[in-house]
Parts: structure tokens; C-alpha cells; sequence
């Protein structure tokens, strides 16, 4: 069977999808997208692949290990990529911005909550629970892409070496990114064995019958790589970053907090290999200790938020946005929420266009490069690297979990005990993060109320 007769089986027995169809689905996605990028893969792989048939599992599967190659949260791109699949630019964009949409409204809200009622003795005590409960889980992320990732005693060793770095030597993340690439680079060349990019994604083996987007389906021609294409898109994204960033320069300065925001955010997104963890200590040097726009108390509390609402991880950023934005009093004492709301969007519009443009301009071109060694290999080295960041980061939030005060200060034993609970409850029960984080903000209620 030729593929023109194979796509109208496909036609005749996966009927075609409206846009209007699939941006309900898309915005459905964004409301209930819970559980971080593994949850989110496995929420569209079962719709997507299972149900609705829109797409088969190998080019489901060909487009995640695409989106992983990438930085920015690759459950994110994987719905814009399938949506500009079936519906072009337009549906790209839809699906992409559905997948974010949701969270930013809901952490602009709880943000707000948080800000003002945060010493509160009954938000106070949730958020008493919840902090250990954050410190597990950024142990179990170590863990799980270090599992994944470290393969060999060179990967190993680019690991070790990004952990000292950042941890004793405080060197800023893009270096460690750009060592750990340049190792890549190298190692690829004289032991390309050791720089491969692992599977992970097989198949289910499942026969599931024919799709909108079968294996043999061909590739639509708005997804196929032309030049004029990809220098057109890549003009309009450099638009619609430089107009705004232009605008905040020329009305605010350079130094005012917003276009620091929108500088610092657009850096962030191009460091994000590895997932949203990677870039939290960039993220938490830049935010925390460079400009101060919230304490580490605060940044923990954010991630908090992030783990219990939908959407990205990285949407972690529009609580920093927002609560630098407020706390800085952007647009006066009478403005306050404004100027958080604005901020938080700000930053989100920065951190995500370019998760946008690698779909929208380098979907064909990298797809076409997917198992080149020379592209891969870096890449490798750098989910490496991130490993030893991430460990920093754990260490970084036990520290302040277990130590509020300082090393001076007394240990916390009770937050031990609420994170050594959750430690178990991930690592052993296979525990939803979700039920972790509920379950210890209910603990660290009672106990702040009845011991504390």
C-alpha cells in the first residue's frame, strides 16, 4: 500500500479534527496538566494516543524525544508541536498558550493569597508542611533524571564536577552549561559510545488502530524544512521579543525592574535542558541573591505553588515575578497588585517565547538532525551536568528548611521528621507529588498548631 492510499484509510477511519475541537482539548489540558512533565506526557499520551487517536505512538514518540532535545519544558513544546502538527502556526500557538494560560491566572491569584495573607497561623502552618515536603521532591528529581541520565563514568564525572562547581565554587549555571557542552562536544568525538542518547520512550506495543497522524501519515507540507520558512519566523519572534524589550528600555531603563526581568527570564529559557529544576539555581541566583526580588524563603514557598497547580513547573517564574513585582511597588503603594500581575505576565511572556520559536522555526530543521551525534552529544553532557545542579539545589532548600536561622540557629527537628516522611512516601510508595504535598501542608498544620 503506497502512503497516498494509506492516509485515505487513515481519513476514512480517524475523522479530521476541527481547530475548535482541539482547542477545547487543548484548553481542558491546561486546567488539569498536573503531576509535572511525567505526569503531563502520560495525561497527552493517553488522550492523544489511546483515545482520541489523533496522533500514533511512534510519531508521538518522535516528537517527545524531539521536545527533550530542547530547552524549556518539553511537556509544553510537545503540545505545541502535535498542535502545529494538525492545525498549522495557529494550532501550535493555541496549544502551547492553553498549556500555560491556566497556571498563570491561577499563581497570579495564590500569589496575591500568599503576599497577603501569608502570616497568617493557618497559612503559616501549610506552608510549614510543605517546604520539607518541596526538599524531598527536588532529592527524588536528582534522583530520577541522575537515574536516567548517568549511564557511565564520564557522565558521572561531568555530574561530580558541576556539583563542586556551583556548590563550592559558586560559579554561575550558564558556564556550567557551557562547560558541560563543550565536554559533550569533545567526548562525542573521541568516545561517542559514551555520549548516546539513551532510550527511555519505548513502545506500548499496543495495537490501537489507524490514527489522524499514523506512522506512515506524511509529513503535512507547513512541517516540512523550506528556508524562506524558518528565516520568516525567526524575523517575527526577534519581533516580539526586541518590541517589548525595546519599549521597557526606552520608557523604564535598563535598570528598572522590569526590563531586568524580561532580560534575566529571556536568559533563563535558553538554560532550561534537564526540565524546570535545571533552572531553579539559576533562577534563585539571579532572582534571590543578584537583584532581591524575594528571599529564599519566598523562592521555596513558590516552588510550593508551582508543584500544586497545573501547568509547567517553570511557571514557578510568575511567582517571582509577581512577588517582585509587588514587593518593589512597581507602580506605586496604590498599584500593588497591578504591578505583580503585570510582572508575572511579563515574565511568563519571556520565559515562554522561546519554547515557541524551537517548535515553530526548528521543528523541521532539528527533527531532521534528531540522531546526529554532533547535536546530541552536547546535549547529553549537559542533562549530565544538571544532575549536580539540582543536588545543589536540594542542599540549598534543606538548608534553609532544616536551619531557618542559620547554622547558629537550632536544628528543626520536626521539619526532618515531615521530610523524611515525604522522602519515603516518594521514593518507596510511589507516592503522587500532589498527595505528598497535601498531606505534609495538613501535617505541618497540626503540628505548627498543637507543638510549635
Amino acid at each position: 500500500m503506497n502512503p497516498a492510499n494509506t492516509q485515505q484509510t487513515v481519513t476514512a477511519t480517524a475523522p479530521a479534527v476541527s481547530f475548535w475541537q482541539a482547542f477545547a482539548f487543548w484548553l481542558k489540558l491546561g486546567c488539569i496538566s498536573f503531576g509535572g512533565p511525567a505526569g503531563q506526557i502520560s495525561i497527552m499520551h493517553q488522550e492523544l494516543v489511546e483515545n482520541r487517536r489523533w496522533i500514533s505512538e511512534r510519531r508521538f514518540l518522535h516528537a517527545l524525544n524531539y521536545c527533550m532535545l530542547l530547552p524549556g519544558p518539553e511537556a509544553q513544546q510537545l503540545a505545541t508541536y502535535i498542535g502545529w502538527l494538525m492545525h498549522r502556526t495557529w494550532g501550535g500557538i493555541v496549544a502551547g498558550a492553553l498549556f500555560v494560560l491556566p497556571s498563570l491566572l491561577l499563581l497570579i491569584g495564590l500569589s496575591w493569597v500568599y503576599i497577603a495573607f501569608g502570616d497568617m497561623p493557618l497559612v503559616a502552618g501549610l506552608f510549614y508542611g510543605i517546604k520539607p515536603a518541596v526538599t524531598a521532591i527536588v532529592v527524588q528529581a536528582a534522583h530520577r533524571i541522575g537515574s536516567r541520565a548517568l549511564k557511565n563514568a564520564w557522565l558521572w564525572g561531568i555530574a561530580a564536577a558541576s556539583f563542586i562547581a556551583i556548590f563550592a565554587a559558586n560559579v554561575p549555571f550558564p558556564a556550567i552549561v557551557a562547560a558541560a557542552a563543550l565536554l559533550g562536544h569533545v567526548g562525542g568525538r573521541i568516545a561517542p559510545d559514551q555520549f548516546k542518547v539513551g532510550g527511555g520512550h519505548g513502545k506500548t506495543g499496543q495495537a490501537l488502530g489507524p490514527a489522524l497522524i499514523d506512522d506512515h501519515t506524511p509529513t503535512p507540507a507547513h512541517a516540512q524544512f523550506r528556508w524562506t520558512r524558518l528565516l520568516q519566523v525567526i524575523a517575527l519572534g526577534a519581533l516580539l521579543w526586541a518590541v517589548p524589550m525595546g519599549w521597557l528600555t526606552m520608557v523604564y531603563g535598563w535598570e528598572h525592574t522590569l526590563t531586568q526581568m524580561g532580560w534575566f527570564f529571556t536568559k533563563a529559557a535558553l538554560l532550561t535542558f534537564g526540565g524546570a529544576y535545571a533552572v531553579l539555581p539559576y533562577v534563585y541566583q539571579g532572582a534571590v541573591s543578584h537583584h532581591g526580588w524575594l528571599t529564599p524563603t519566598q523562592m521555596i514557598d513558590g516552588l510550593a505553588l508551582g508543584e500544586t497547580t497545573p501547568g509547567p513547573l517553570i511557571m514557578v517564574v510568575a511567582f517571582v515575578g509577581f512577588v517582585g513585582g509587588h514587593v518593589k511597588a512597581l507602580f506605586g503603594p496604590e498599584s500593588l497588585f497591578l504591578a505583580g500581575a503585570v510582572a508575572a505576565s511579563l515574565v511568563t511572556w519571556f520565559t515562554f517565547l522561546p519554547s515557541f520559536l524551537f517548535i515553530l522555526a526548528g521543528g523541521p530543521l532539528v527533527e531532521s538532525t534528531h540522531d546526529d551525534l554532533r547535536l546530541t552529544a552536547p546535549l547529553t553532557a549537559i542533562t549530565a551536568a544538571v544532575v549536580g545542579v539540582i543536588l545543589n539545589l536540594a542542599l540549598f532548600f534543606g538548608y534553609h528548611v532544616l536551619w531557618p536561622q542559620g547554622f547558629s540557629g537550632s536544628f528543626d527537628s520536626v521539619s526532618a521528621l515531615i521530610a523524611l516522611g515525604a522522602a519515603i512516601a516518594l521514593f518507596r510508595f510511589k507516592r503522587h507529588v500532589i498527595h505528598v504535598i497535601a498531606a505534609c501542608a495538613v501535617l505541618g498544620l497540626i503540628l505548627k498548631t498543637l507543638i510549635l
